[in-house]
């Protein structure tokens, strides 16, 4: 086990953030690379507004719109649709505050935080499970960001472009449109964090602007925001609408609880915890609120124009006669999906697959990992039903996700006090190196929790009455019974002497 004082391998600034002391850099190939090495406090820059445009930019998205369309498609008034999005947003920004404190204060990205309570090895675990999961979500973005491309562009280029030759199901124009959106995508990462920055900066406002324009266009064609406002509920506000509401709220819960995880891949470049804080808290909650307001209408206004609510706003937006129009919708579409899909999908799979193999995968290679994982998992089916998009795929990943959330949170607030070590989460003769490289608490922790999490899991793929019948009441709670109990547990096993050094540190 590592003895040097903390004094001689760390610096702590008067604000509280903590580098590496001169002349420590850890080298061990198995654990460190200059991507997961911690961001020295010079570098670290980022500002409240550029945390806020993160948010804007990853909240103003397809996927976002339809989480809020997609409850009206359920049933839900507007009302009832915007309550739900805006306290699931409320209720998870607090573990993205918790995790992103160690990220500003300590430099270190998601996969090495988690090293501090998994262990040096352990941490694989999570990390896996996370980019796992991005890359569903990447090639759940890029698909929809080449479907805008093969729609739209087939308004401007004829009836020809979208009845191309089928390949594997799709006209090849589709697949075309695809891969285009794909090549734009890997073109921005591959040249780094510090021109995702500068892309969110003003990708954020150009997207909110455009969604406003197609709330214009549909309130238009409604006569007026009151047909939007008078679409009724068909669930009500009694039991019908409980049934509904509480699994649906545990998705849109689902639906960010991947960053709630590695936001510290974005608050370690925080110039202070009042930027990230304020930046996140002014960014997410209300950005997605807002997000989901404009989405409501604009479905209920499809529903009061067409007789159908039409949750994709794409396939609304090809309802349009504009050809400027068209342009400026297949813009929004194209810039909305490159935001999020970067930023929230691949630079956290990048960084864990570097964890993998420090050695062999830097943040680049890891970023093209992804790229062609995304592109081979036929992603298109998750979202093509909203019931399975919300209950199924983002009930379930919001279950193991918040159990990851309630170790790492446990571990850093309640059994570490903040404190960590910094060159011991990159040598295996440190403090964090367990048994072998695993600390059999955490992942205790995280089985359980995810078994109680996800094991009652229905319908969709799922048997009506369960994966384990007896769980089958907490499905629907996945994301809160997956964090409470792996929270509980994580914190009940962790030796006593470790809450002591955490004291006297």
């Amino acid at each position: 086990m590592s003895t040097a004082p903390v004094s001689t391998t760390q610096t702590t600034h008067s604000d509280g953030r903590v580098e590496l002391a001169p002349g420590v850099e850890p080298t061990d190939p198995r654990f460190a690379n200059t991507d997961l090495l911690p961001v020295p406090v010079a570098a670290r820059r980022w500002t409240t507004y550029n945390f806020l445009a993160l948010w804007v930019g990853m909240a103003h998205n397809i996927p976002s719109w339809t989480l809020a369309s997609g409850l009206i498609a359920l049933g839900m008034d507007w009302k009832q649709a915007v309550l739900t999005i805006a306290l699931a947003n409320l209720v998870v920004l607090v573990p993205m505050l918790l995790t992103g404190h160690a990220g500003t204060r300590y430099g270190i990205p998601f996969p090495v935080f988690a090293r501090a309570s998994f262990g040096l090895r352990g941490a694989n675990l999570p990390a896996m499970v996370r980019a796992a999961v991005a890359c569903a979500w990447f090639g759940i973005q890029t698909w929809i960001g080449g479907e805008g491309i093969f729609l739209l562009a087939g308004k401007l280029l004829g009836h020809g472009w979208q009845t191309a030759a089928p390949v594997a199901g799709y006209p090849w124009t589709q697949w075309l449109s695809f891969l285009v959106f794909w090549i734009i995508e890997m073109a921005i990462i591959a040249r780094g964090m510090e021109t995702l920055r500068r892309f969110e900066n003003w990708a954020a406002p150009f997207v909110l602007v455009g969604a406003v324009l197609l709330l214009v266009w549909i309130a238009s064609k409604a006569g007026g925001l009151g047909p939007l406002l008078d679409q009724p509920s068909r669930l009500g506000w009694g039991s019908e609408f409980w049934t509904v509401f509480f699994p649906a709220l545990m998705g849109m819960i689902g639906f960010w609880s991947t960053l709630s995880l590695n936001i510290p891949d974005f608050t370690r470049f925080g110039g202070s915890q009042q930027a990230q804080i304020r930046g996140q808290a002014l960014g997410l909650p209300t950005t997605m609120t807002l997000f989901a307001l404009l989405s409501v209408l604009v479905t209920s206004g499809s529903q009061a124009v067409y007789g159908t609510p039409i949750w994709d706003p794409i396939a609304l937006a090809a309802k349009m006669d504009s050809t400027a129009g068209i342009l400026l919708a297949l813009l929004t579409v194209l810039i909305a999906t490159l935001s999020v899909n970067i930023a929230a999908n691949v630079v956290s799979p990048a960084y864990d697959l570097a964890n993998l193999l420090p050695r062999y995968i830097t943040f680049r290679t890891g970023a093209m990992i992804t790229g062609v994982v995304g592109i081979v998992i036929f992603p298109w089916k998750l979202i093509s039903d909203p019931h399975v998009y919300i209950f199924t795929w983002l009930g379930v990943v919001g279950g193991l996700l918040g159990t990851v959330a309630g170790v790492l949170i446990a571990d850093y607030w309640l059994v570490r006090r903040t404190r960590l070590r910094l060159a011991d989460l990159y040598r295996p003769d440190g403090i964090y190196w367990y048994t072998g490289g695993w600390n059999w608490r955490a992942v205790t922790a995280f089985l359980i929790g995810g078994l109680l999490a996800v094991g009652g899991s229905h319908g969709g793929p799922f048997p009506a009455d369960g994966l384990i019948p007896v769980l089958e009441p907490l499905a629907d709670y996945g994301w809160a019974v997956g964090f409470a109990s792996a929270f509980a547990l994580h914190a009940a096993l962790a030796p006593t002497r470790t809450r002591r050094r955490a004291s006297a540190a």
